[in-house]
């Protein structure tokens, strides 16, 4: 983790219990998440609930994330953040449709776990984790955050369901990967869903979660997104913006640039039910989004015409 990340946890360790910034009650009890209702405590509720096990603790940890990312931002160092996060909220009003086609639990991950500022290209999550080095953050807190963090969106075929359980496999790839889906949506076999996954906790079931409401592709086939991928990821490397060796992580996790993923979902929008919402065409051919206009997104027209 970089410099960025550096002084906003050296700067927390200095002000303590300052007005300016609290993230020293770590030390003293967790204060900030206590009167937030968000202690240990909160896990056992969410359980007695019938929440899912491998879903509890990370809606604890995205909650302790939005609260302590509050605090963070009112640093300097954290101008570039506010900026960006204002900005697009601005441009893409997040909500979920009919408002916006960005739903809270996409722009929530994104924002907290996606989002670069600063010279050293940190993340919110990045500098929560530097952060809990110089507290008393749980271990396990600590391992939920750097997961979230690790996560990314993708593309994803729907090959079926076991019981309750959704199976995806990831485009291009052959492993496939047992899913609950906490927004209820059920699918069907052959559907590309474009969604963010988070691995079971340690401990708990071997089941990943689908953490944001599904984003379901109409009308293109596997080979189209295999196609746009190996066409994006050219065009990325050509540019040698890529400093690192999974690119295709990198990709879908960044984009080439921050809104890339907010105006695919801007510009391909096509309808939602209650617990999906419905795109269609690829990110950069121009005719085949219904909302393409004025957009950043797309390239010049490939010229390519998709069966």
């Amino acid at each position: 983790m970089g410099s960025v990340a550096n002084k906003i946890a050296r700067k927390i360790a200095a002000q303590g219990r300052s007005k300016v910034i609290d993230l020293a009650a770590w030390r003293e009890g967790k204060e900030i998440v206590r009167e937030a209702g968000l202690d240990d405590d909160r896990v056992a509720h969410l359980l007695s609930k019938d929440c899912d096990p491998c879903l509890a603790p990370y809606v604890f940890g995205q909650n302790v994330a939005s609260i302590l990312s509050e605090q963070i931002s009112l640093m300097k160092e954290a101008k570039g953040y506010v900026k960006t996060v204002g900005d697009a909220e601005d441009v893409y009003m997040p909500g979920g449709p009919p408002m916006s086609p960005l739903t809270v639990s996409y722009f929530s991950m994104w924002s907290l776990f996606d989002v670069r500022f600063g010279s050293s290209r940190e993340t919110m999550g990045t500098c929560i984790l530097r952060a809990a080095q110089e507290f008393d953050f749980p271990p396990w807190l600590s391992d939920i955050i750097r997961s979230m963090q690790q996560s990314r969106m993708g593309f994803y075929v729907h090959c079926g369901r076991d019981g309750e359980l959704v199976r995806l496999r990831e485009v291009g790839t052959q492993e496939t990967i047992t899913c609950r889906v906490p927004a209820g949506f059920a699918g069907r076999p052959g559907q590309i869903w474009f969604v963010r996954l988070l691995p079971p906790p340690a401990g708990s079931y071997s089941h990943h979660i689908v953490c944001i409401t599904p984003y379901v592709i109409e009308s293109y086939p596997e080979q189209a997104f295999v196609d746009y991928l190996e066409r994006e990821l050219a065009r990325m490397e050509a540019k040698k913006t890529l400093k690192t060796d999974d690119h295709h992580g990198h990709l879908l996790k960044y984009g080439p640039h921050s809104n890339h993923w907010n105006e695919y979902i801007l510009c391909a929008y096509t309808g939602h039910q209650h617990e999906a919402v419905f795109l269609t065409g690829i990110p950069d051919i121009r005719d085949s989004l219904p909302h393409a206009a004025d957009n950043q997104l797309v390239q010049p027209d490939s010229g390519m015409t998709l069966h």
